[in-house]
């Protein structure tokens, strides 16, 4: 079975630098290397009838599907897993964080075993039947509670107004809890959701969740809920796998917290000293505890310090996103899937609209074996060249990425002002070109760094014997 750990950011749009609500989150793997492409999905290619195949469950699906973007594997051995999107109404969703659980939940309501959803399955069946974020938790609540699932997963949604993140628990029970509009979240591999308010409207769940707690006495606290106590965990794994991700995000946009790596109750919901913007996203999103002790390249810590903590930048990220809808454009340009593949330590994310019809080549075929042609397999190969001497190579990487995304912006600024007053087909094509655009300078911008590298490493190689010698 794949394996998938991630880590999701999420920024409220009276938080974010230009008013968009944002979404991201890394698709982190295994060992296996597992190709990502990027797809436009059409009305008339979604299935009627779904069938998953890591457990064969079988799900009919309504009629009239919207169209929607999707990031799912290259090889589809495993299934689609079309990770994340936005659909032709901007409605965003990115799907699933692993998380964690504990043993009182599961002896309530065990996961399924070889049955139900997963990770592979909940995008396809979801995004494009919703309208709002709102109704991509109920979607996927009722998805739950009549098929189930097998793991414990986290989800968020987002629209022009609203994010919502869900977390499943056992096997067919839900929570999720809508994030405020001046707030953000960070959540990685662990149960995230803590304050709970089950009668207010900006929280929902399970119908019979709360009786749940009562009638098995599963809260420990003597107020209030707090979700993570009752149904996450607190092991010593989250303090050096998860909690420190968690930490190192939320001191990026407020050194003046006190909490730890180590703090197994850091907040949920956090304000930051400033408005976040994409570029903070992108930064957090390959980081690897910059400035700190914990850093594998940097010079500060021994080499156990080095390795103590799980970055959120590593080299099992296969693909991350920001899903961004934007509030400052007309609705046609307001979806924007920021993209990046391969580990971030050594890639750049791309723009791309999603009021398109189809995706650039380097993007979208990437193939199942390493291929040159594909920008999947060009970032894995600068990176594995990259890592190999991080002092030697990472400023000629910021230096690519800096040019990249200001390019980037570049053409979305004049494509924004170009496509102003374009509808329908007129509006895809000039957007489905500026993609184009954006793609081909990534991938020549790529190709031209790859060789600085190896023009760089080639004095730096051991196996040498110099005349001078």
């Amino acid at each position: 079975m794949k394996v998938a750990e991630c880590t999701t950011i999420l920024v409220g749009k009276k938080a974010s630098l230009d008013g968009s609500t944002l979404i991201a989150r890394s698709e982190d793997g295994g060992r296996e290397i597992l190709p990502e492409s990027f797809k436009v999905v059409l009305p008339e290619d979604q299935p009627r009838h779904y069938k998953s195949v890591l457990t064969g469950c079988e799900v009919e699906l309504p009629g009239e599907p919207l169209r929607y973007t999707s990031v799912p594997d290259a090889h589809g051995k495993y299934g689609v897993w079309a990770a994340a999107g936005i659909n032709e109404e901007n409605v965003a969703m990115t799907a699933t964080e692993t998380i964690t659980t504990n043993a009182r939940i599961q002896g309530i309501d065990p996961l399924l075993v070889d049955d139900g959803l997963g990770e592979e399955d909940f995008v396809t069946l979801t995004l494009p039947y919703i309208h709002s974020a709102r109704e991509g938790v109920l979607r996927v609540g009722e998805l739950l509670a009549k098929y189930g699932t097998y793991e414990m997963n986290g989800m968020a949604f987002s629209d022009k107004d609203e994010i919502w993140y869900l977390e499943t628990i056992g096997g067919h029970h839900w929570a999720a809890r809508r994030i405020p509009d001046d707030a953000y979240v960070v959540a990685p591999n662990r149960f995230n959701i803590d304050e709970f308010d089950f009668e207010s409207p900006d929280f929902m769940a399970s119908a019979d969740l709360q009786t749940i707690i009562a009638d098995y006495k599963l809260n420990p606290d003597f107020e209030g809920y707090n979700l993570r106590h009752i149904f996450g965990s607190a092991t010593v794994k989250d303090t050096h796998y998860n909690n420190p991700r968690a930490w190192y995000v939320q001191h990026y946009f407020d050194s003046n917290l006190q909490t730890t790596p180590l703090d197994q109750d850091q907040p949920f919901i956090v304000h930051a000293d400033r408005k976040i913007s994409v570029d903070d996203i992108m930064f957090l999103m390959a980081s690897h505890y910059q400035n700190t002790p914990y850093d594998v390249y940097g010079d500060q810590g021994t080499a156990a310090e080095k390795k103590r903590f799980r970055p959120i930048g590593i080299n099992r990220n296969f693909e991350t996103h920001i899903l961004q809808i934007r509030n400052d454009v007309p609705a046609g340009l307001a979806g924007v899937q920021w993209l990046g593949f391969g580990p971030n330590t050594f890639n750049a994310m791309v723009p791309f609209y999603t009021n398109i019809v189809d995706t650039p080549a380097s993007f979208r075929d990437t193939g199942s074996k390493f291929n040159l042609q594909s920008i999947f397999w060009l970032n894995k190969l600068m990176s594995q060249l990259g890592d190999t001497n991080f002092k030697l190579y990472g400023e000629l990487e910021s230096a690519f990425e800096q040019k990249t995304v200001a390019a980037c912006y570049r053409i979305q600024h004049q494509t924004d002002k170009l496509a102003q007053e374009l509808q329908g087909a007129q509006l895809q094509t000039c957007l489905t070109k500026a993609n184009q655009k954006m793609a081909d300078l990534t991938f020549a911008n790529t190709v031209e760094l790859l060789g600085k590298m190896v023009e760089e490493g080639h004095a730096h190689m051991q196996l040498k014997y110099d005349l001078l010698d």
